[in-house]
């Protein structure tokens, strides 16, 4: 009995001594951070079987806490719990608890760390050969989140390991809801440079002269033996050309259509002129190129490109040519 006595005694003077040391650390970290909490609590613990007469134990707790932060994301807590329905168990913890992540975040991550002491009240749950209380280191790991109206919410899974010579490993589970009163202390601002001396700035070099060059843009249509289509392997230069009249609407573009020498003089001055108009009409009608801005004129055969001897000739003389030239200005 005097042997439980002392054990007894010595565990009490260590959990003064805990108590104490957290005590001294709120006190003196109250001035840096007003914000501190009180929260309600339920758990669940899983007592290691090397612990009990029993070969298992498992005790449901509600209780509170009350907490204090020392720092920005870093408080000091003490809870207590009772066993829900009997009245054979309760817990005494003092953790300290350290927010990881960013704040912003909706759920953040914290770490716990700390001891626990438990009390069996019914003698049929002593710890085998020791006494009625027993002392945890405890460890935790857990998620929270602020909601409206300055609430907190956590969840959280705990290991202890026990520190008076009952090898026994221990778990539970804890929710809170805590109300926070206070404010945290707004973090202190980042130093201020010194004001550094402009750099001297150089002189700009002059900006070189702007330079107009003279664009030129082609276009040489040519048709099949006494045939006026406009084949649709020709579309990108029709494309080109709409889009410079598009671009520079004060300059007109001439049409000139020819022929080879096959046939006779009116009838291939009919057909250069049907030619020049065809290529005009897809101007106007696919690319709404206005018609007042386009003139067709047919020259017959009176203008080869190439000679008539040949086959592959008279296919160059075939043709719709028409031409654009404007300036444009190049700064550098």
């Amino acid at each position: 009995m005097g042997e439980r006595n002392f054990k007894k005694e010595k565990y009490m003077k260590r959990i003064n001594t805990i108590v104490g040391a957290v005590a001294f650390a709120i006190a003196g970290a109250s001035f840096a951070n007003d914000q501190w909490y009180l929260g309600a609590t339920a758990g669940h613990y899983d007592l290691d079987s090397e612990r009990a007469i029993f070969d298992d134990h498992k005790s449901a707790t509600l209780g509170f806490q009350i907490g204090k932060y020392i720092a920005e994301d870093v408080a000091i807590e003490l809870g207590y719990g009772v066993n829900a329905g009997h009245d054979d168990f309760n817990v005494t913890s003092l953790n300290a608890l350290m927010w990881l992540g960013d704040d912003s975040s909706s759920w953040r991550p914290y770490l716990l760390g700390g001891f626990n002491q438990y009390d069996f009240d019914d003698a049929s749950n002593l710890v085998l050969g020791h006494d009625d209380k027993s002392e945890q280191l405890l460890l935790g790991l857990g998620l929270g989140k602020q909601l409206e109206g300055a609430m907190e919410v956590r969840a959280d899974i705990r290991g202890m390991a026990d520190l008076d010579g009952v090898n026994a490993q221990d778990y539970g589970f804890q929710i809170s809801l805590n109300k926070l009163f206070g404010k945290k202390a707004a973090p202190a601002p980042a130093p201020v440079a010194a004001p550094v001396a402009p750099a001297p700035v150089a002189e700009p070099e002059p900006a070189a002269a702007p330079e107009v060059r003279t664009i030129t843009v082609r276009l040489n249509v040519e048709f099949e033996f006494n045939k006026d289509t406009v084949l649709a392997i020709y579309g990108d230069q029709l494309d080109a050309i709409a889009a410079a009249m598009k671009a520079h609407e004060d300059i007109d573009l001439v049409l000139e259509g020819h022929t080879d020498s096959r046939g006779s003089d009116d009838y291939n001055m009919s057909l250069s002129d049907r030619r020049a108009k065809a290529v005009k009409a897809k101007l106007v009608s696919d690319y709404g190129i206005p018609a007042e801005r386009v003139s067709a004129m047919g020259y017959g055969e009176t203008q080869p490109a190439a000679s008539n001897e040949t086959e592959e000739g008279r296919a160059r003389n075939r043709r719709v040519v028409g031409e654009m030239s404007f300036s444009e200005v190049y700064s550098f």
